[in-house]
């Protein structure tokens, strides 16, 4: 009988080949694939909407975001995904589809998205320069500033993109949440995209 591996693995395993990519120097852009995180999809159920934001209050501190942002608590970050829902992310499983199914049991239909989805870090000097080539989105902080997010494509590939804190340099971050199936494509995507302004490529287990 044959033995099957039920281990998971990153979408990205084949294709993310750490170090550096692209022209030599110091690296304009830096992609770093987010691993190991939790990730629930909640929708207002009909008529439900105001319920599910008083539920997601009691249940983070703060209220589920009804615009494009996101709003960061103590240990998730709740991204806003199109009207009436919302993302929950977060790490080591406080924040799953079990406890929060019993949060959200009368307002909201949740979905575990935390293998069905890649997420992608990027940031560097040159990270809004090698995004704008993608996305039609403005990406200027005066029009895309911290805590801001958007339901968008990149090379007619749907995603959820957010600008995260500024990077311990003083950087723009920008998180890329994309579907597992269309990760990899992306990816490559991504490195022709930066490899003129040089790419500092890894993988972490940290949450921008």
């Amino acid at each position: 009988m044959a033995e099957f591996s039920w281990e998971a693995r990153s979408p990205l395993e084949r294709a993310l080949v750490a170090g550096p990519y692209g022209v030599h120097g110091d690296a304009g852009v830096s992609l770093t694939e987010i691993r190991n995180f939790d990730l629930i999809q909640g929708m207002a159920r009909r008529g439900k909407a105001t319920d599910m934001a008083e539920a997601a209050k009691a249940r983070f501190g703060v209220p589920a975001p009804d615009t494009p942002k996101v709003v960061g608590a103590v240990d998730a970050t709740l991204i806003w995904s199109g009207p009436d829902q919302f993302l929950v992310l977060s790490r080591n499983g406080k924040h799953a589809m079990g406890p929060l199914g019993q949060v959200f049991a009368s307002s909201a239909s949740l979905s575990d998205q935390s293998h069905a989805r890649v997420l992608i870090s990027v940031s560097g000097a040159k990270a809004r320069t090698m995004l704008a080539k993608l996305s039609s989105i403005d990406l200027h902080p005066d029009a895309f500033p911290i805590g801001t997010a958007a339901a968008t494509s990149m090379d007619h590939t749907s995603v959820t993109l957010w600008r995260g804190a500024d990077g311990p340099d003083g950087q723009a971050v920008f998180n890329v949440l994309v579907f597992a199936t269309f990760a990899e494509s992306l990816w490559h995507t991504m490195l022709d995209a930066a490899a003129e302004y040089g790419v500092a490529i890894r993988h972490s287990e940290m949450l921008a």
